[in-house]
């Protein structure tokens, strides 16, 4: 057969040989290239802040650089042996996020002499790789964790009711502190819960997604019998339950959307999305009213330039507006800036602030694409993979990064009341960041077994063989 544009083959019918196998690209040269760009530009931030305060490189630099390196490359080695087809922009991204997280913290350390928090975040950091490598060394089938739902929930109410056993710190009861050891266990607990979430919804999802007993006159707005609602909504309550007596309502709100999302994404109803925005607002209106603690964050949102104008000073959210309007488009360079007067949660809650008043809008913004390509990579693992605990799983893992990122950045630039969370892998905090990095592992599993399935390999003859997912309780999912 000829065309214009030359010779051209077509499908002989006679032919019996099957079509060559299409190989998948593993990409792990373009990861390996990616993470050297993240650790380079890290440590190209840690000797620009040097320079600002100091005038000269600092004398660590070359060995936060090969500290951050070597991690770095541990993670890649062990991706590159035990998860060989994982998304190549999952790790580089989890890295140039936590070295930017380093040199933020490193860099208001410089302003507050007597507590310096730098040191613990990069063993911590070390911690979070570490158990990074675990996961992806050992786990080598997913699917394996949803034997374990119910041994996870209970370990998830359990680690969030054992801060209730500690006196509250900032107004919250979040934290377990043992001989100068701290711990938030609502860290943990958010993975344990969207293990639990994905493992029942994925097993009950056609009893969810028929229509049960109608609300009232509306045809449309029909839930599922109570026998199988029922125990995923009573686990739900309990977690928000313990989170409201502690006074910890990021995480809350964090829980309750991850609930939502996910019922959505296992029933493809819609409806659920407008019950719990409508439950949402009720229960923020009610809480902003009955709790002192929260209703004080809700009148500096509404008014937070009050305290200038009675001549108390600005408030922590007022000066994080201020840093963000000092930044500018492109900010004030690192190093430069004067972030550190928004007070103790410089380093945890507002962050953020210190990146937009030193990088300016298009550091923030790349920051926030960073996010949301970490976000991105996971809901398209979900949508790759063929069995629906996986699909769960990834959508809520990615989930609990994007409302994370919503919740902490709108509470600092004033789009919605302030909540205490930790930014992922910038802001201070141990749990957070080993949180975040076993999440991200997690993710690299998925993408691992998304692409793995659709390989055909090296089989004699261009045969296609089944992928790992291909077993009979979810052929026709």
């Amino acid at each position: 057969m000829t065309t214009k544009a030359g010779p051209t083959l077509a499908a002989d019918p006679s032919d019996p040989s099957p079509p060559p196998a299409v190989r998948l690209l593993r990409r792990r040269g373009v990861e390996f290239t990616l993470t050297v760009v993240a650790v380079l530009l890290s440590v190209y931030g840690y000797c620009a802040v040097g320079l600002a305060k100091n005038g000269t490189v600092p004398p660590g630099a070359a060995d936060y650089g090969a500290g951050l390196g070597v991690l770095a490359l541990l993670a890649h080695l062990v991706v590159r042996l035990r998860a060989p087809y994982a998304d190549p922009l999952l790790l580089p991204i989890a890295v140039l996020l936590n070295g930017l997280g380093l040199v933020l913290i490193h860099r208001l350390d410089l302003e507050t002499p007597a507590d310096h928090a730098a040191p613990a975040q990069l063993n911590w950091s070390t911690l979070g790789v570490a158990l990074f490598i675990t996961v992806v060394a050992l786990l080598r089938d997913h699917r394996v964790l949803q034997r374990y739902a119910y041994v996870s929930v209970v370990a998830a109410l359990a680690l969030l009711a054992l801060p209730i056993l500690f006196p509250p710190v900032n107004g919250a009861r979040i934290w377990v502190r043992i001989a100068g050891f701290s711990l938030q266990p609502g860290e943990f607990a958010k993975v344990l819960l969207a293990l639990f979430f994905a493992s029942y919804l994925a097993a009950n999802r056609n009893a969810l997604a028929y229509a049960g007993r109608q609300i009232w006159r509306f045809k449309r707005l029909q839930l599922p019998t109570g026998r199988v609602l029922g125990p995923i909504v009573t686990i739900w309550l309990l977690s928000v339950g313990v989170l409201v007596l502690e006074r910890d309502l990021g995480t809350s709100l964090l829980f309750f959307g991850l609930f939502v999302i996910m019922l959505y994404v296992a029933t493809g109803r819609t409806g659920w999305i407008a019950v719990g925005l409508l439950l949402a607002c009720v229960g923020a209106v009610a809480v902003g009213w009955l709790e002192p603690h929260v209703h004080s964050r809700v009148e500096d949102w509404l008014h937070p330039f009050a305290s200038i104008e009675a001549g108390q000073g600005p408030n922590q959210l007022a000066q994080s507006l201020f840093a963000f309007a000092s930044g500018g488009l492109l900010g004030t360079g690192l190093g430069l800036g004067h972030s550190i007067l928004i007070g103790f949660a410089a380093k945890s809650d507002f962050i953020l602030a210190t990146a937009g008043e030193e990088l300016g809008l298009a550091g923030l913004a790349a920051i926030f694409l960073l996010y949301a390509l970490l976000v991105e990579r996971g809901f398209r693992a979900g949508l790759a993979l063929r069995d629906p605990f996986g699909r769960l799983l990834a959508t809520g893992l990615a989930s609990i990064v994007a409302l994370q990122v919503f919740v902490i950045a709108g509470g600092v630039t004033g789009l919605i009341p302030l909540t205490g969370m930790a930014m992922p892998f910038l802001a201070q905090g141990g749990s957070s960041v080993v949180t975040n990095w076993i999440i991200v592992a997690l993710l690299m599993r998925l993408s691992d077994s998304a692409r793995r399935q659709d390989d055909p390999g090296p089989l004699p003859g261009g045969t296609l063989p089944a992928g790992p997912l291909d077993g009979p309780e979810v052929r026709g999912a």
